[in-house]
């Protein structure tokens, strides 16, 4: 019975070690932000510069918006 315990205690501390290494603690970043910022990094380092990204479009409704 000590066996299958410890097992099952090591499993559920591997788990835990596991979720609380996922993740950022900002929040993410759009891919026009993202683009943005890749624009500016390459014009610092004097390297080519990318395209211009386009602007973000407005959120269309979907029909199984209401669903979330």
């Amino acid at each position: 019975m000590t066996g299958s315990r410890l097992f099952t205690t090591l499993v559920l501390l591997a788990v835990v070690a596991a979720a609380s290494a996922c993740g950022r603690k900002t929040g993410l970043d759009t891919p026009y932000e993202a683009a943005v910022q890749a624009r500016k990094e390459a014009e610092k380092a004097n390297q080519p510069v990318p395209p211009e990204p386009a602007p973000p479009v407005a959120d269309k409704p979907f029909i199984l918006d209401g669903l979330i």
